[in-house]
């Protein structure tokens, strides 16, 4: 499992939430995520605060401003780009997936397989 972490570059200890440009990593005390698989612990997430979530949430909003006023080809774009890094990553968020659910891994690789074809 470590080496589909490093290959995520997801750290023992992950900071977790972002406005896509800024992470935050306020909260007091660690989310620990364990396998239902074999009851290991995968990694902690530090949380945000109630002040992070606000500034995330203004972040977005003012966002969501600027991405309604592009045209739909430049948005259609950027979705299929974020398609392209899932598909490269299939193999090993899969396997995250079927690990962190407890899922077969034919069901991890259908979760990301969805979201690629979102993408399309």
């Amino acid at each position: 499992m470590q080496q589909i972490l490093d290959t995520l570059k997801i750290s023992a200890t992950a900071k977790g939430n972002s406005t896509g440009s800024e992470w935050f990593a306020n909260g007091s005390s660690n989310i620990e995520s364990y396998s239902p698989v074999d009851g290991k612990l995968i990694a902690s997430v530090v949380p945000a605060t109630k002040d992070d979530y606000e500034k995330i949430i203004a972040s977005a909003q003012k966002a969501f401003i600027e991405w309604r006023t592009w045209p739909a080809p430049k948005r259609g774009e950027i979705v299929r780009q974020i398609g392209d890094s899932l598909r490269r990553l299939k193999e090993p968020l899969g396997k995250l997936v079927s690990y962190e659910m407890g899922k077969s891994l034919q069901e991890g690789y259908g979760e990301v397989q969805e979201m690629i074809d979102i993408c399309d």
